[in-house]
């Protein structure tokens, strides 16, 4: 049963991979091109709480979105931000990093905070059409 967190981030329409302790979503405000959020699927809002699993599952997990989204959006930098200040359960926002502006699903998205950190207000607000296509998209790079 997914947690509230993830159905903020728009869980199932959003799911990229579903793992046994996290769900990987399309975040549908896009800071950057392919901007992501990895939810614990557990009702944990602490992330020292987690079980040893759960961290072991982020070193299979992490290589794998890192290698996809450089291919996909050819990231600088990559930035985990853990806020968990409005939606409580552990997760963390994705953040690929990059100078310009990148092509992603037919969608022009710049890096307005870079080089600094991540602008979080200038996400673009993506339509579910649009998420779909960001999800297909990511959906052939993470397996």
């Amino acid at each position: 049963m997914p947690n509230e967190t993830m159905k903020t981030f728009g869980f199932p329409e959003t799911l990229v991979r579903q793992y046994d302790h996290w769900a990987l979503l399309v975040r549908p405000a896009q800071v950057t091109a392919g901007s992501m959020v990895l939810v614990s699927t557990s009702e944990t809002k602490a992330f020292g709480a987690l079980p040893p699993a759960a961290f072991a599952e982020l070193g299979a997990i992490v290589p794998s979105l890192e290698t996809a989204l450089k291919s996909l959006v050819a990231y600088e930098k990559i930035n985990y931000l853990m806020l968990m200040m409005v939606d409580p359960h552990v997760h963390f926002h994705i953040f690929p990093r990059y100078a310009g502006d990148r092509d992603l699903a037919g969608i022009t998205i710049s890096d307005a905070g870079w080089p600094g950190p991540p602008d979080l207000k200038s996400a673009m607000r993506l339509d579910e059409g649009q998420i779909l296509a960001v999800r297909a998209e990511l959906l052939i790079l993470i397996s």
